[in-house]
């Protein structure tokens, strides 16, 4: 099935919010079947962020039950090393997506582990930015699916440094054609990489394949300081930069099949991430 059918059958979610695990266990978060509860008309579907060691808990279970739209975020895959997609993975982590009603499967696509799957050897590092890198790796993306028999969207991951010729979005594009895919466009770690590589917020959107980014993340940043060394670290706190929105709104004016939009910010009150799923909300509508 090609890139174009599949993103035919396949609806438009709105905004939703982000789960994940933090060390062993979820950590504390938001409630996301109570706060669809309080804010239907913001908060429209949940990205169940998850992997086969800690499998899903009670919260994403019952969003599962509900009915409502979920997307599944593996937690623990490098899509930049084919050798990795595995069957017993691969069969845990369908299972797991089926549970919670999964529409499609994303994650960031680089390294999530350190030789064996294996909870002590868990990071997330960036791939290497070069064409050989983005083959490999389009060839794990289309392997998964075929085998998955949905979509699967890889995702530009966080990073403060990254290494390899190509501009990160050349490299995605590069990616997304071979495997005949779509993408996760993570606004904030976008800029956070054009901040670091000192490229405009914008820079090399004008050659991407808009047509590409199916979803986007929103989340909140923080610019740090370390004896005179500067950077942004992805906080997912609720105050997002001007230059995510900046990227945001391009994006969403231009990417005529994105169907999904996550704000990355559960482990905050919902007093404090009101604001950001109504500006959201407005950027994109449900209904639009």
């Amino acid at each position: 099935m090609t890139f174009a059918q599949r993103i035919a059958a396949l609806p438009r979610l709105g905004v939703g919010i982000s789960c994940e695990f933090t060390g062993t266990e979820r950590g504390a978060g938001i409630d996301a079947v109570a706060l669809n509860q309080a804010w239907p008309e913001l908060v429209h579907f949940l990205e169940v962020g998850a992997d086969t060691a800690r499998g899903l808990d009670e919260m994403m279970l019952r969003w599962g039950q509900s009915g409502l739209p979920a997307t599944y975020h593996f937690l623990d895959l490098n899509l930049a090393e084919l050798g990795d997609l595995d069957q017993p993975w691969l069969d845990q982590t369908l299972a797991q997506a089926r549970a919670v009603g999964a529409l499609w499967l994303c994650g960031d696509a680089g390294y999530w582990h350190l030789g064996p799957r294996e909870r002590s050897h868990e990071l997330l590092l960036p791939p290497i930015l070069s064409r050989g890198a983005a083959e490999e790796m389009a060839q794990a993306v289309r392997q998964l699916q075929t085998r998955a028999g949905m979509l699967v969207l890889p995702e530009n991951p966080p990073a403060v440094a990254y290494i390899g010729p190509l501009h990160l979005l050349e490299f995605f594009a590069l990616v997304c054609e071979q495997a005949d895919c779509g993408m996760l466009l993570d606004c904030a770690h976008l800029a956070v990489y054009q901040k670091m590589r000192g490229h405009a917020p914008l820079a090399g959107l004008e050659d991407f394949p808009l047509e590409r980014i199916v979803e986007i993340h929103v989340a909140g940043g923080a610019h740090r300081d370390h004896e005179g060394f500067g950077w942004v670290e992805d906080s997912h706190s609720p105050e997002v930069l001007p230059e995510t929105w900046q990227i945001t709104e391009r994006i969403i004016d231009g990417a005529s099949n994105l169907k999904a939009v996550v704000f990355e910010a559960e482990h905050n009150a919902p007093a404090e991430i009101h604001g950001g799923f109504e500006r959201l909300n407005q950027l994109f509508p449900k209904g639009g």
